[in-house]
């Protein structure tokens, strides 16, 4: 099986990180290691675009129809089958595959893990491992790598993490340029995570879920996934960020790049979301 993931994902992603890390060697682009992973992440993101769009789509639709699904339990509570042949009716009236949203996801998770992969082994390595480590992996002999490249960007060692370069090194300047991996991490985060909540939910409605979290109704399914929202926009930004202040700074790069391209995609498709209320607000 792990044979099967490198030859499929793992080999095929090391390769384009190194064709892409060869092109800006060749026109001496300073920090080629940090801006080929900042290339790489986009390429995958290019390649994922038409699924993360399916995604986004079935994701709106769902958030369309929300306030009549609402109703149906509402209507038919306690009855379960008919509960389950009003929502399939409803689906088939608004055109929804239940299975869209999740599909897309199945699909790209061994494409992000395998990229994950690959540049938690690339930047961690050795400079003179790496180079043998490329070399039996690369397709073409145009794409073996003759010296080893340097894994710092703007000065930042891509390969160790924010917490271990701050344990050995005082200099305020250098560990607050630290600190802004991981902040950034998470700022990014919230910032697509706020996006995704409909924007007609607004700043009010959510700092009012939050207020009134403790009064929710448990057996309401429906106010309670609202309030997990809720707290999940702001839970989960702060875990990735804790999360990159111990990991690589080579994949704290990818993740922040991933985030971006993702913020712009959903920015596309569906707008700012829930960021506009607070935009206006401001």
């Amino acid at each position: 099986m792990g044979d099967f993931f490198n030859l499929v994902f793992i080999n095929p992603i090391i390769n384009i990180l190194v064709a892409v890390y060869s092109v800006f060697s060749f026109i001496h682009l300073p920090y080629a290691l940090g801006f080929a992973i900042i290339g790489l992440t986009i390429v995958i993101r290019f390649i994922l675009y038409p699924m993360t769009t399916a995604q986004l789509k079935a994701s709106m639709k769902m958030q369309k129809i929300a306030p009549h699904l609402s109703k149906l339990k509402e209507r038919h509570k306690g009855d379960a089958k008919k509960m389950q042949e009003e929502t399939m009716r409803l689906y088939k009236e608004h055109g929804i595959n239940p299975a869209a949203g999740c599909l897309p996801v199945l699909i790209q998770l061994p494409i992000i893990w395998a990229l994950y992969s690959v540049l938690q082994r690339m930047v961690t390595l050795k400079p003179e491992a790496a180079i043998a480590e490329v070399n039996k992996i690369v397709y073409f002999d145009f794409l073996k790598l003759k010296n080893a490249w340097d894994i710092s960007f703007f000065g930042l060692p891509l390969g160790e993490m924010p917490s271990k370069i701050m344990s050995f090194n005082n200099l305020f300047a250098v560990s607050s340029l630290i600190l802004l991996v991981p902040i950034l991490t998470g700022v990014f985060q919230f910032i697509l995570s706020k996006m995704m909540i409909p924007a007609k939910t607004g700043v009010a409605i959510l700092e009012k879920d939050i207020e009134k979290k403790t009064q929710i109704d448990k057996k309401d399914a429906s106010d309670f996934a609202s309030a997990f929202q809720t707290q999940s926009m702001f839970i989960f930004p702060i875990m990735i960020g804790f999360f990159s202040f111990g990991f690589p700074i080579g994949l704290s790069l990818y993740w922040n790049t991933f985030t971006v391209f993702g913020i712009i995609q959903q920015y596309k498709i569906a707008g700012l979301g829930g960021l506009s209320a607070w935009i206006k607000k401001k």
